[in-house]
């Protein structure tokens, strides 16, 4: 168990140093179509050594997940991941030109005493592995994430990034009740199994949607939708219908943490609006986009 929660740990400061990385990819990347949801804008991030290495990192975060999703709990591991938010702020502090004051880092201490409870209370991950019912709907779930994208991406920009980041949070989350959705590995187990199908297309709509949203939004703000789409409903998921349980006596301990981690991460949605010289629109000063000093 501990291994599992250091592996998750350490896949939340992979992913939200990536996504300081892929802000700024992102940023001095011109959009495409004009509903602000473009799959081409992928394929030109990918040109940018910024992004590629952020991706680097989401990859081993992935892998850190992964052996997390085995040991714990999923809103233990969802919990723990909140902390992208607040490894998100920190390093965008010198990236982005922003600074962190006392409710920031209040807000940092409140998701470091969540994640404590949360170590204290929690149990060993349930050994349910979901009805074919179940795998059927979160695949269906991961469709309606990624066409959801399209109406997100028409929002007024302020809350653009917010939605598109939320619509990535519930990708992710799609990714993490998945994964403990797959029990056989089995090459014809997998080809059968809708949960497979469904962690490709989650995962994949989380990253446009995330991508898109970082590339005209606030950092944390897309940050802040993301961790509350993929904490809620999958620990609702894992407690109601794969097993996860707390340790004897010590559930209200574990409510208590989920909450203070989750909370406190949210405190970090104000923190990270990059100044305005650094928000102008990538068609009319792409260099302009992107923050400068790295």
């Amino acid at each position: 168990m501990l291994l599992g929660m250091i592996c998750a740990l350490a896949s939340a400061v992979c992913f939200g140093t990536a996504s300081v990385l892929q802000a700024v990819a992102a940023r001095g990347t011109a959009p495409g179509t004009g509903s602000g949801v473009d799959p081409r804008l992928l394929l030109r991030v990918l040109g940018q050594w910024r992004y590629l290495l952020g991706l680097a990192l989401d990859g081993l975060g992935f892998v850190l997940e992964l052996i997390a999703l085995r040991a714990l709990p999923i809103y233990t591991v969802g919990a723990a991941l909140a902390a992208t938010l607040a490894v998100t702020a920190v390093v965008a502090a010198p990236v982005l030109h922003t600074r962190l004051g006392a409710s920031e880092w209040l807000g940092v201490a409140v998701v470091c005493g969540g994640l404590a409870m949360l170590a204290l209370a929690s149990g060993e991950e349930g050994h349910l592995r979901g009805t074919p019912g179940l795998r059927i709907a979160v695949l269906v779930f991961a469709v309606l994430v990624l066409a959801s994208g399209a109406v997100a991406g028409r929002l007024p920009d302020r809350a653009r990034a917010a939605a598109l980041g939320f619509g990535a949070g519930c990708g992710f989350g799609v990714v993490e009740v998945a994964v403990r959705l797959i029990d056989d590995f089995a090459p014809s187990a997998l080809l059968t199994n809708p949960a497979c199908y469904a962690l490709l297309i989650g995962g994949g709509a989380a990253f446009l949607l995330l991508t898109t949203a970082f590339q005209r939004g606030s950092v944390t703000a897309a940050t802040a939708g993301m961790v509350i789409g993929e904490t809620i409903g999958p620990a609702l998921v894992g407690v109601a219908w794969l097993g996860d349980r707390t340790r004897p006596g010590l559930a209200p301990l574990a409510v208590i943490g989920f909450a203070c981690a989750v909370a406190g991460a949210l405190v970090l949605a104000r923190f990270g609006e990059a100044p305005a010289a650094e928000r102008t629109e990538p068609e009319s000063a792409p260099e302009a986009a992107a923050p400068k000093g790295r």
